[in-house]
């Protein structure tokens, strides 16, 4: 209990829904680990946790949450298109006079949009004098209003011209006018003494120091933490053994919150499907393609040339776990990804991950040590024929059993020493202590 007299407070959205939320969550869970006294506040509280509080009463935060949408959807001309692909900061709750962070030695905010904490607050919370860490599990810091830049490059400038709103973008649109808000405050050097933001990429790391926003900010990545306990005999590095013969299908397996959002590449794993059954006919009719996850439209699942087994929605750590155990490899066909945990998983439970390079991919998986890494292309039939040979190489590994208990072993080894809670836990003290 060294870190005992520390008191840290994050702040997310929720405990549970998001990417953000489960790594925030865990991120709770490794500083108490180190003994760090670390309480969370979210608008949305699913887990049992006692070190989880909401942020303020629930009639408050839904009208945080509706006002916000509200500003937006009137300010982009009542178009819903876009509506959560924005974020202003225009609205948020009183969190700098919540006792937790007002009684934190250090404050560590997250994931926050959506009604949770405005710019306003953001500013008040700095005033304060005490450490402030903002974790990036997007663009969000970077940009005036997106989350993903996508193959935006204004946040280089001053944003403006948003792709997001289309008709009504300019010079002096809503991007510009809130990238102003944040470039006041985050060069405002009384506020900012403290101040450093954690991009847990480092890709991300670089888009933040192309930003005009960023690049002269104090800058540290910090992976986000994975926990797996090697003394638990239920966790399994050897994956589903039996499958590995020639008479059982090798698993691939694909998951996403929302299986179609046109980020995640559906579309590339469905082309990627075809070729493998024509180009490469005696390794498709071994596979087979497992998907998890909520889909907007089933009509996005049709037209798949592999064998398809949907898993539905994953509620709990044992419904996850079996899910990767029962594969072999796992496949992420994003355009583009912070930090894409299934990766990470992957490698701890024993699945090969085969991804493209466009995002913090290469910050997971060393390319045919830990995985592979497909190249990605503009072009969406080169894209799937790049996954496709990818996908082939994880296969031969797979099949070959030596080979694939070496491979294991090298993912499981990279997993505990990357992203493991301890180390996660000393570097974000460490960094409290340097800000301090």
């Amino acid at each position: 209990m060294i870190f005992s007299f520390m008191k840290v407070v994050i702040l997310n959205k929720s405990d549970a829904t998001g990417g953000a939320a489960v790594v925030s969550r865990r991120l709770l869970e490794a500083l108490r680990g180190e003994g760090v006294d670390a309480q969370m506040l979210v608008c949305e509280k699913l887990t049992d946790s006692p070190f989880v509080e909401l942020a303020a009463n629930p009639k408050d935060i839904k009208f945080k949450f509706l006002l916000e949408r509200l500003k937006i959807y009137i300010a982009t001309g009542c178009n819903r298109k876009n509506l959560f692909k924005i974020d202003t900061g225009e609205e948020g709750l009183p969190l700098w006079k919540n006792p937790l962070v007002k009684e934190a030695d250090a404050i560590l905010i997250n994931w926050v949009n959506q009604g949770m904490l405005s710019l306003k607050g953001f500013e008040k919370i700095l005033k304060l004098g005490k450490p402030v860490i903002c974790t990036m599990h997007d663009m969000w810091n970077l940009t005036g209003i997106c989350h993903h830049a996508g193959k935006c490059i204004n946040y280089k400038k001053e944003c403006g011209e948003c792709p997001l709103l289309e008709k009504l973008a300019s010079s002096n649109d809503l991007s510009h006018k809130i990238w102003i808000k944040k470039n006041l405050i985050y060069n405002n050097s009384q506020l900012n003494r403290q101040l450093a933001f954690v991009p847990v990429s480092n890709w991300l790391k670089n888009k933040a120091l192309e930003s005009s926003l960023l690049k002269s900010q104090r800058i540290e990545v910090i992976p986000n933490p994975f926990s797996l306990n090697i003394n638990d005999p239920s966790i399994s590095l050897s994956g589903d053994l039996t499958r590995t013969n020639s008479k059982t299908p090798t698993r691939i397996l694909f998951g996403a919150a929302r299986l179609d959002d046109p980020i995640k590449g559906l579309d590339t794993l469905r082309e990627t499907s075809k070729i493998l059954k024509e180009k490469y006919p005696d390794i498709a009719k071994n596979l087979e393609l497992a998907l998890f996850g909520n889909i907007k439209n089933p009509a996005n699942l049709e037209g798949f040339a592999l064998p398809l087994i949907r898993l539905g929605v994953l509620s709990d750590e044992k419904e996850v776990r079996s899910a990767y155990q029962k594969s072999q490899i796992v496949v992420s066909a994003s355009s583009y990804e912070t930090l894409p945990g299934t990766l990470v998983e992957a490698q701890a439970y024993g699945c090969i991950p085969v991804s493209f390079n466009q995002g913090g991919q290469s910050d997971i998986v060393e390319n045919g040590v830990t995985g592979f890494i497909a190249e990605y292309s503009d072009d969406p039939e080169t894209r799937a024929e790049n996954l496709a040979i990818a996908i082939t190489r994880a296969y031969e590994i797979a099949r070959e059993e030596t080979v694939y208990e070496k491979m294991k072993q090298e993912m499981r080894k990279s997993v505990e020493e990357k992203f493991s809670y301890k180390e996660i836990a000393l570097k974000y003290v460490a960094l409290i202590k340097k800000l301090s």
